[in-house]
C-alpha cells in the first residue's frame, strides 16, 4: 500500500488527524441532531465534514463551536475570482476549521490566492482542491465541454495543485492510484463515493468499499448517507472503520 501522509497541519482546537482516517459527513440540517451525531461519535477517532446543508442551516456560529469539539472539514467548495476566494478562504479559516476546500478548475491564480491566504496562520488548516464530482462520469465530462476521461482531467487538476502548493486533493476511489503515482511528496487524497458493500450507490458515478480505498493508498474518506441513515450510527461507524483495518 502506498506510503501515507502525516500532515504537518493539526487540527483547529483537537487531536492531530492519522491517514486513513473516517470523515463522516454531517448531511443534515438540523444543527441540533449535527452536535448530537459529534458527540455520539467522537469517541471513535472520526472527522466530519460540514457541507452546504448544514452550513446554511447552522452558519459559522454553528461551524466553529463544531471545531471546538472535534476535526471539521468545511466543506464549501469556493470557486469564484482570486480575490474573492482568499477573502473566503480566510474567513473559513477564523472558524478554526481543521481543512477547507476549493474548486481546483478555478485555476491557478484562484489557487494560488487560496493558499496564500493561510500563510502565517498557526494552526493552518489544510487546504485540498475539489477536482471532480464523485457524481460526474465521462459522459457528463463531456457534456459540460471536458476533454479526456475524468481520470485524466483529476491528474491535471491534481498537478496544478500540487504547483500551487495545497495539501491535497478531493477525487473518487477510482483516481486514488494515478493521482498518488503522478503527484507524490505528501499530497494526500480526500475520498467520497466510498460506499461499504452492499450500499446503494445514491447518486454517486465512481465509487468503491472503504478496504478498496485503503488498499489504493487513500488518506481520508468520507461518508455520509451509510452512517447518517443507519438505525445505528455508531454501529455503521464502527463498522466501516473495521472493514478499513482500525480499531476504535
Amino acid at each position: 500500500m502506498t506510503d501515507k501522509h502525516n500532515p504537518k497541519h493539526g487540527p483547529g482546537g483537537g487531536k492531530e488527524v492519522s491517514p486513513g482516517q473516517l470523515i463522516v459527513a454531517l448531511d443534515v440540517s438540523d444543527p441540533g441532531r449535527a452536535r448530537e451525531l459529534v458527540e455520539m461519535l467522537s469517541p471513535l477517532g472520526v472527522g466530519f465534514k460540514v457541507g452546504l446543508e448544514l452550513f446554511l442551516a447552522g452558519g459559522p456560529p454553528l461551524v466553529k463551536d463544531l471545531a471546538g469539539r472535534s476535526q471539521i472539514f468545511l466543506d464549501l467548495k469556493f470557486h469564484d475570482i482570486p480575490n474573492t476566494v482568499a477573502a473566503a478562504v480566510r474567513s473559513a479559516a477564523s472558524l478554526k476549521v481543521w481543512m477547507i476546500n476549493v474548486h481546483a478548475a478555478g485555476g491557478r491564480k484562484m489557487l494560488a490566492a487560496a493558499r496564500e491566504a493561510l500563510e502565517g496562520l498557526t494552526p493552518k488548516p489544510l487546504l485540498v482542491a475539489v477536482t471532480v464530482l464523485t457524481s460526474m462520469d465521462d459522459r457528463e465530462m463531456i457534456e459540460t465541454g471536458c476533454v479526456g476521461s475524468a481520470a485524466d482531467r483529476v491528474v491535471r487538476l491534481a498537478r496544478l495543485s500540487k504547483e500551487c502548493g495545497l495539501d491535497g486533493v478531493v477525487c473518487s476511489p477510482l483516481e486514488i492510484d494515478p493521482v498518488k503515482e503522478q503527484v507524490p511528496d505528501n499530497f494526500i487524497t480526500v475520498t467520497p463515493g466510498v460506499r461499504p458493500p452492499g450500499e446503494d450507490a445514491g447518486d454517486q458515478s465512481r465509487i468503491a468499499t472503504p478496504a478498496g480505498v485503503i488498499r489504493s493508498g487513500g488518506d481520508y474518506l468520507v461518508v455520509g448517507r451509510p452512517v447518517m441513515r443507519a438505525p445505528d450510527p455508531f454501529v455503521a461507524a464502527r463498522n466501516i472503520l473495521a472493514e478499513m483495518g482500525i480499531n476504535p
